[in-house]
């Protein structure tokens, strides 16, 4: 399979997994893929619910000037396999402690050009 400069593809694996109860898997891009090619998974991380059954396929975007070839074997993601903590979401009225940050979204805690 070869992936054009710009384009993503979905590429197979090949293998399917059973994880056990209670945890989920994380597709991560490879480091060396993306600082030598500029490709990267393009849902980063993806997640594989613990009840799928199906080959395991990853997205794949190509960053790069030039295609990306895949060949049958080669390394093109990483898994992680983490426990998931189940909550329960309930409305409320009340209004939520209020902490340093408060409502301070993208870039508010330094780095970005925020307050701090």
């Amino acid at each position: 399979m070869e992936i054009p400069p710009g384009g993503h593809a979905l590429v197979g694996t090949g293998i399917a997994i059973h994880l056990p109860p209670g945890t989920e898997g994380q597709v991560r891009p490879r480091s060396g893929l993306a600082a030598r090619h500029a490709v990267t998974v393009l849902n980063a991380p993806g997640t594989i619910d613990e009840d799928y059954r199906g080959e395991v396929r990853v997205i794949l975007i190509n960053h790069g000037a030039e295609p990306f070839r895949i060949e049958t074997g080669d390394r093109i993601a990483q898994l992680v396999v983490q426990p998931v903590l189940r909550v329960r979401v309930e409305p409320t009225t009340d209004e939520a402690p209020a902490t340093e940050r408060g409502t301070g979204g993208f870039g508010s805690t330094g780095g970005f050009g925020g307050s701090r």
